[in-house]
């Protein structure tokens, strides 16, 4: 895949188990390998957020040690525990995948942080499990885009904030350009996804009664990230082939250089959205 021109060819779509095959094989080194390449510091994320970029969000946040944070499709619990870790507060981590929670327990238990981050089996689509105003913030990174019924969701999360508290998300597939059918298809091959175009997410949050604070288009991190993963699978194709099989390891690749000739393009962009609890 050449990264200056982001070259891609697409061919038809069929559907790929991206993380089931992830979180189901996270404990592998070959897995481990692959997140290095791809993110450089590898805090067992499967998403398109970096270390440095992870921090700065903390950092929009306002995050304190005596806060406690909601981590909404928290996948392998890697991405908790770094966010516990480097601001010194609580977080509770909630995901549909079960094999994802089973890594995220098994590495909080390894690193002692049971007091600090608790990680649950939730359907994250339903209404939350917690009462009204628990925490004081909500992380959710590049997941907003499998859920449906967003508006319904940003009123269950303003309810579970206390007055003051923040939300920030980003969404990765903002529809900032032409986009085929066959590139919608395969961008959409690992699981349910919503595409939105600019503005709707900004009027959702605003519906469901957050006070928006701040938008910013971070796609760079989503065209690199894609890239690097796509470059580290296909350097170890042998022995992914084995681990996956050819057809789900063919249709990551193809997932993975559309997501890149995408975003390289800026026909589907990736936003962070910053919003508060006023009341």
């Amino acid at each position: 895949m050449a990264e200056s021109k982001g070259e891609a060819v697409v061919p038809e779509s069929r559907s790929v188990d991206l993380y089931n095959t992830a979180y189901g094989n996270f404990a592998t080194e070959l897995l481990a390998q692959v997140r290095r390449e791809t993110y450089g510091d590898d805090f067992g994320q499967s998403s398109w957020v970096t270390s440095d970029e992870y921090r700065r969000f903390f950092s929009l946040l306002g995050l304190q040690p005596t806060d406690h944070v909601l981590d909404i499709g928290c996948g392998s619990g890697g991405p908790a525990l770094f966010l516990s870790r480097g601001v010194g507060c609580r977080v509770t981590g909630v995901d549909i995948n079960k094999a994802g929670i089973r890594n995220g327990q098994a590495l909080v238990q390894e690193a002692g942080q049971q007091d600090k981050v608790e990680l649950q089996h939730c359907d994250v689509v339903q209404p939350l499990p917690f009462a009204e105003g628990t925490f004081d913030a909500i992380v959710c990174m590049d997941v907003i885009c499998h859920l449906p019924d967003r508006g319904r969701l940003f009123s269950d999360w303003l309810r579970v904030l206390r007055p003051g508290g923040r939300l920030l998300y980003t969404d990765p597939v903002v529809v900032t350009g032409l986009v085929s059918n066959e590139e919608f298809a395969t961008r959409s091959s690992t699981g349910y996804f919503e595409f939105g175009a600019i503005g709707v997410n900004e009027r959702l949050i605003e519906a469901a009664g957050f006070r928006l604070m701040l938008v910013e288009e971070v796609t760079e991190n989503e065209a690199l990230a894609s890239r690097r993963w796509c470059n580290a699978r296909q350097s170890r194709s042998s022995e992914l082939i084995l681990l996956e099989g050819e057809e789900t390891f063919a249709g990551l690749q193809r997932f993975l250089a559309t997501v890149h000739k995408l975003t390289l393009e800026r026909r589907l962009s990736r936003f962070v959205y910053l919003s508060q609890k006023t009341n």
